[in-house]
């Protein structure tokens, strides 16, 4: 099995209204805004998508309303990670019904189960989709490395075809899976070892550049050492939280994040602005 999801995949911030609710007309300007600035493929209710913050019902309406839009525009992958297996299953089941292209299941994070216990809850989500699943190694987040010979164990089961790498040491071909960098500066090396592509954040704003990464290799190093500055300032804080602050000062509105996150600092928000005015991005009055 193989998921052919695309090169560039955005993991999608969740918009939201003034009331903190769901915006849908806005994610659906944004999905069309995405595939028309370089992303083959959207991931959503993925850690930008603040999954962590949506009820199941917000969760799955996204995922319905994505797959609804954009069916055929580009790929989707709908992010069904818990730390409660049963709750994955769930919105693994619920989600699979709706038919994305693929799903994205996170380790268990906090828990930090065994080695068996990690390879028990993956074939219980296995055994609930007939849909390509993509794992997400990020320990920095879950608490937990997946190794790469544990990854290469987790290949075995049916319908697992690749990884959401975020853990650069890590980076290398595994057996049986596709290579994702979970990163955004990981995406030069990942291209290097001929692997998949990127899920990334910045794609949001700087989708376009990403996209030559792909289409044109023989420059692949200089545009990653143009985005030099992008890695660096959209890392200033949460990247829900720079994408949404950087999305809202080019117009394209899609709210503040929600609790626990918070907005920008004004601050914060200068170096954002600099660094799309640095890129041409953003005109300010003379």
């Amino acid at each position: 099995m193989s998921a052919n999801l695309g090169a560039i995949l955005t993991a999608m911030v969740t918009p939201f209204d003034s009331s903190g609710d769901v915006d849908e007309q806005a994610a659906v300007s944004l999905m069309h805004h995405l595939v028309e600035h370089g992303s083959d493929g959207l991931v959503i209710c993925g850690t930008t998508g603040e999954a962590a913050t949506l009820d199941d019902d917000e969760h799955l309406r996204m995922i319905e309303l994505t797959v609804q839009e954009m069916r055929g525009q580009c790929t989707v992958v709908a992010g069904v990670g818990s730390n409660d297996t049963r709750h994955a299953l769930k919105l693994t089941e619920r989600a699979t019904e709706i038919r994305p292209d693929a799903l994205l299941s996170v380790n268990p994070y906090y828990n930090r189960p065994s080695r068996r216990g990690l390879v028990r809850h993956y074939e219980e989500i296995d055994r609930a989709t007939d849909l390509p699943i993509l794992l997400y190694n990020i320990p920095q987040r879950t608490g937990q490395d997946l190794p790469n010979e544990l990854l290469a164990e987790l290949a075995q089961i049916e319908h697992i075809v690749g990884v959401k790498q975020a853990n650069p040491a890590n980076l290398a071909r595994v057996d049986g899976l596709e290579i994702y960098a979970g990163n955004d500066d990981m995406l030069v090396d990942v291209l290097d070892l001929g692997e998949s592509g990127l899920i990334g954040t910045s794609t949001h704003v700087f989708g376009e550049l990403f996209r030559r990464m792909v289409d044109e290799p023989e420059s692949r190093r200089e545009i990653d050492a143009m985005l030099a500055d992008v890695y660096r300032d959209m890392g200033i804080a949460p990247a829900a939280v720079t994408n949404k602050a950087a999305l809202n000062l080019l117009g394209i509105h899609v709210g503040g994040p929600r609790l626990p996150y918070v907005e920008l600092e004004e601050a914060e928000t200068d170096v954002i602005r600099s660094l799309l005015e640095r890129h041409s991005m953003l005109v300010t009055a003379a």
